[in-house]
């Protein structure tokens, strides 16, 4: 049975759909800008290949916004999309923390993180996909909490401190990240992290349309089920010695 409120409040919908354009974009461009120099390297410095811990595939045009080797364009694009994942991102933090979607389904406990916790969310989900659907288990607070805590403001951390710009303004941050080759480094780790979860993200939502559905129009939270009555006590037997 359903309470009535939702399961994904306005805020969480507006910001998920904005989110997921943004990230789309950003991920596409980052590709676009990452043909115009495909080596990695660590430190403040790079660019000769030599020097480079990891030379990265040149990647297809059908994969990168624009379809075509455009850098000016590609950095505009890039910078648009930056925004409303930057300014989202702190939003949907307070949102969470406003309205208790952190606290009541994202945080996770000592309890949470132990093998058999794990183990028992993958077996509920893969078994019983209704409560899969109406509920965050286990591996589910991890992953997003991964996400939101971790993965997402990274992005936001070192894009800013890859961006000329900005560099002036907070240098500390670079040095936080080792360098500005470092930070780019990273940042193309972390964008490839959240594009993992982005896959597995979809494909679980493909499994379940219900999970779509949800995002769209709210869904309605479950309501906790009612305490077992306690059972009643069973008359005595003749010739115990209630009945001396």
């Amino acid at each position: 049975m359903s309470t009535g409120k939702p399961k994904h409040s306005l805020s969480t919908r507006i910001w998920h759909w904005i989110n997921a354009w943004a990230i789309i974009v950003l991920f596409m461009t980052g590709l676009n800008i990452s043909n115009a120099h495909k080596y990695l390297y660590w430190g403040d410095y790079g660019f000769n290949p030599a020097d480079a811990w990891l030379a990265v595939i040149k990647f297809p045009g059908w994969a990168t916004i624009p379809q075509g080797y455009n850098l000016a364009v590609a950095r505009d694009w890039h910078v648009i999309a930056a925004w409303p994942f930057g300014v989202g991102l702190l939003f949907i933090w307070i949102a969470m923390l406003v309205n208790g979607h952190f606290f009541r389904d994202l945080r996770t406990g000592l309890r949470d993180w132990t093998p058999g916790a794990v183990i028992a969310s993958l077996k509920a989900h893969s078994g019983d996909a209704d409560g899969a659907a109406h509920s965050y288990n286990p591996v589910q607070r991890i992953l997003y909490g991964m996400v939101f805590g971790v993965l997402l403001p990274l992005m936001v951390l070192t894009g800013l401190s890859i961006s000329p710009g900005f560099e002036p303004a907070a240098p500390w941050l670079v040095d936080l990240f080792g360098g500005r080759q470092s930070a780019r480094s990273v940042h193309f780790l972390t964008a490839w992290a959240i594009f993992g979860f982005f896959v597995i993200h979809i494909g679980l939502a493909l499994i379940d349309w219900r999970l779509i559905a949800e995002m769209i129009t709210g869904g309605k939270r479950e309501a906790a089920a009612p305490p077992a009555p306690e059972p009643e006590p069973l008359p005595p037997i003749e010739g115990t010695p209630e009945h001396v």
